[in-house]
C-alpha cells in the first residue's frame, strides 16, 4: 500500500504536499493538499509579544514596590507583616525571572526570523539559479 494511501486509510485525509522554495516536485508529485507554507512574520510577531511581556513585568515590579513602600514600618510588630515581606519577596523572584526569560525569549524569536528568512531567500535564490542552469540544459539539448 502506497504511503498517501496509508495516510488516508489511518487519519482519514490526504497529506499536505510539500514544495521546496515555492517550486513543484517533478512530476507532480506529493499529496493534493495545500502546499506547507512557513513565514518570517510569526517569529517577528512572537519575539515582539515576548519584548511588550518584558516592559509590562518590568512595569509591574516597579508598581508592586512603589504599592508596598512603607508597609513593613506600618505594620511593624504584626505576624503579617513578615509574612508580607516573604510574599512579596517571592512575587519579585517570579516576576523578575519572567521578564528575563521574556527577554531571552524575544531576541531568540527574532534571531529565528531573521535567520530563517535569509535562509528562505538564499534557498528561493539557489532553486532559481538551478532552474535557469536546468532550462539552458534542456535548450541544448533540443
Amino acid at each position: 500500500m502506497a504511503l498517501n494511501a496509508k495516510w488516508q486509510e489511518l487519519i482519514g485525509e490526504q497529506p499536505a504536499a510539500m514544495t521546496l522554495a515555492g517550486v513543484p516536485a517533478e512530476g507532480g508529485g506529493g499529496g493534493t493538499g495545500p502546499d506547507l507554507k512557513a513565514d518570517v512574520g510569526p517569529w517577528h510577531s512572537a519575539g515582539g509579544a515576548a519584548g511588550e511581556l518584558r516592559v509590562s513585568t518590568s512595569t509591574s515590579l516597579t508598581d508592586l514596590d512603589t504599592a508596598n513602600e512603607g508597609v513593613s514600618g506600618g505594620t511593624a510588630g504584626f505576624a503579617s507583616s513578615a509574612a508580607l515581606t516573604e510574599i512579596i519577596g517571592t512575587w519579585k523572584t517570579r516576576l523578575t525571572n519572567v521578564r528575563e526569560e521574556c527577554g531571552r525569549l524575544e531576541g531568540a524569536l527574532k534571531a529565528a526570523g531573521r535567520d530563517f528568512g535569509e535562509q528562505e531567500a538564499d534557498t528561493q535564490r539557489r532553486v532559481a539559479s538551478e532552474g535557469s542552469h536546468q532550462s539552458g540544459r534542456q535548450k541544448k539539448e533540443d
